[in-house]
């Protein structure tokens, strides 16, 4: 049966690169997450690397101005650090 989810490879890359940024020390929100890779659903690519086994933190931000709350997404880095 062939796949009709249009949005699969689109997912993967998304995967791909958000997993990239990360590896490399990036820290992730959902605001960035569209401007860098077009990602609309940045919890969900979390959630397909958090099932492939990648050990991905979240800390919840409080927006000084608007007072609004979001999450922001990293991985620990090889030497221990954040």
């Amino acid at each position: 049966m062939e796949n009709t989810n249009l949005n699969e490879k689109s997912s993967q890359s998304q995967n791909a690169q958000i997993l990239a940024f990360m590896q490399n020390g990036g820290k992730i929100t959902s605001l960035m997450a569209l401007d860098l890779f077009g990602c609309m659903r940045l919890s969900a690519r979390i959630l397909d690397l958090r099932n492939n086994g990648y050990h991905i933190y979240s800390k919840t931000i409080k927006d000084p101005k608007s007072g609004k709350r979001f999450s922001q997404y990293f991985m620990e880095a090889r030497n221990g650090t954040f």
